[in-house]
């Protein structure tokens, strides 16, 4: 049994529920129910019909829930006429799915739940486990996500841009647990660019693309993070990266600049180096200018002073970052990298220190650490 199969499946059936009657929260929890009984019962014999299989069944358990509940006589008779699943394609609601769970009235942490939950076909369990969190945990944050949107028609139009902000933030959190978030985020955006002729859904595609194709090269064998300059570039995956300049060229030819697009473009430039010293580092800083201009975010600006200490020197990269707020995340670890290719080993150590105390991950606290330890090391020599 395909469980990848049964994630596609799962929007396209909440969306058969749904016109056929039920709620979203209603229709939601009926499809998670059959998509639980596949996971047990289709190693066994997968349906000749899977997505038949998964209407009859989530169907039935909405059927006994508005039994149970003593539904009002409309959705009885609902029941009593309860409709056989018509052969042949049905209308797919996916794309308005999406648009849905990720609704503005939601958090990011809910609509990304929501998403990998409806969208995505995850059970609670693999959600939690994904993000370190209780069950329990997870499944008050979906049913507080389904309240919230409880009101909201399947066909009410959505924001693309809240929509890829949503699978952004599933990209980033990478992999934990038994779900790989990254090559989700990447299944759920392919999905999403198939249904939508946007260039900023090509832009974000691409993008993801493009920093997946790197992270074979991103950890040694005990997990200790590798930074950019010092990655084994043969361990790229030249295939994603093809694939993601070949659809950023596109997104771009329609001149419709937007941060996800200018994203793509800066690593596109990095893939397409054969080493760190041979980025160009001057077309980096000029795609972080267009980056700025476009959303004026401060970690844009962060980024940018990094790439100018590599285009016109540390000193340079220094002075634009005196220019921002010394509380960013990451301000730290890129003082520090700035102050050591200025030759100042000193406090770069101390700034890598400071770096990894405030550092969120255990492979990058490590990774800082044996930074300001070389350095105090060579100080010592």
């Amino acid at each position: 049994m395909s469980e990848a199969l049964l994630r596609e499946l799962v929007p396209a059936v909440i969306g058969v529920l749904v016109r056929r009657g039920a709620s979203f929260a209603t229709a939601e929890d009926a499809v998670q129910d059959a998509a639980v009984e596949a996971l047990r019962t289709w190693p066994r014999e997968e349906p000749r019909d899977p997505k038949g299989w998964l209407v009859t069944v989530a169907w039935r358990r909405f059927v006994d829930g508005v039994r149970a509940d003593d539904a009002r006589r409309r959705r009885e008779e609902l029941v009593d006429a309860e409709p056989r699943p018509e052969p042949g394609p049905e209308e797919d609601d996916t794309l308005q799915l999406y648009f849905l769970c990720a609704h503005p009235s939601l958090t990011p942490a809910s609509a990304v739940a929501l998403t990998l939950r409806a969208v995505g076909g995850l059970t609670t369990r693999q959600i939690a486990q994904a993000y370190l969190v209780p069950e329990a945990t997870m499944a008050q944050r979906i049913s507080r996500a389904k309240r919230t949107i409880a009101d909201v028609r399947l066909d009410e139009p959505g924001d693309v841009a809240t929509v890829l902000r949503v699978l952004y933030l599933v990209f980033n959190e990478g992999y934990s647990g038994d779900v790989d978030l990254a090559a989700e985020a990447i299944r759920l955006t392919r999905q999403l660019a198939a249904g939508v002729p946007h260039e900023e859904v090509a832009g974000l595609l691409a993008l993801m693309l493009l920093h997946h194709a790197r992270r074979p090269a991103r950890t040694d064998d005990d997990g200790a993070l590798i930074p950019l300059a010092e990655q084994d570039r043969a361990r790229w995956d030249t295939r994603l990266i093809a694939e993601g300049v070949a659809i950023l060229q596109a997104a771009l030819a329609r001149d419709r600049l937007g941060e996800f697009q200018a994203q793509a473009a800066i690593a596109a430039l990095h893939a397409d180096a054969r080493s760190h010293e041979e980025t160009d580092w001057v077309q980096i800083v000029e795609w972080y200018d267009e980056l700025v201009r476009l959303t004026d975010n401060p970690v844009a600006r962060l980024n940018r002073a990094v790439a100018l200490g590599e285009a016109d020197g540390a000193r340079a990269g220094l002075a634009a970052l005196a220019e921002l707020d010394p509380n960013l995340p990451r301000y730290a670890a890129v003082a520090a990298y700035l102050h050591e290719r200025a030759g100042d080993p000193a406090t770069a150590a101390r700034l890598y220190v400071a770096a990894a105390g405030a550092a969120t991950t255990l492979p990058e606290r490590d990774h800082l650490t044996r930074q300001a330890a070389r350095l105090n090391a060579q100080e010592r020599g």
